[in-house]
């Protein structure tokens, strides 16, 4: 598929997204063929972000005007994932553009610290595992 380059470098890949939710939305992707974050070594993660922070820079130093940026990477399927090669969206953000991160309605209730606590004690058991 024809794509339009915006960086590249021999570990990761820039392109503009051929549906941008915005003007300017980009592509970091990296060249090591990883379906999952989770699955990439750290220096490749690395490597997409780092050139996700210099394309960010030269979004907000382009004539584009972008008042933000969001970050957004999609890590499985359930987690909106398409493409399955990991990569991580830059979305220039602009007053009044129509984009937004819907929060499901249990958003609005705190979680008990109780439950905190028995999710962290789940997450730190897999840490040391």
């Amino acid at each position: 598929m024809p794509s339009t380059s915006v960086y590249e470098d021999d570990k990761v890949v820039v392109i503009m997204d051929i549906k941008p939710i915005t003007p300017g939305h980009m592509l970091v992707i990296s060249k090591v063929h990883r379906e999952l974050l989770t699955e990439m070594d750290d220096d490749a993660i690395a490597d997409m972000f780092t050139t996700a922070k210099k394309v960010g820079n030269a979004l907000k130093k382009s004539k584009l005007r972008c008042r933000a940026i969001n970050y957004i990477l999609a890590d499985g399927a359930e987690a909106g994932q398409e493409v399955f090669h990991a990569h991580l969206h830059v979305i220039p953000r602009y007053r009044g553009d129509g984009f937004y991160l819907h929060m499901p309605p249990s958003y609005e209730r705190e979680t008990s610290t109780k439950e905190l606590e028995k999710n962290a004690g789940r997450i730190r058991m897999a840490l040391e595992r």
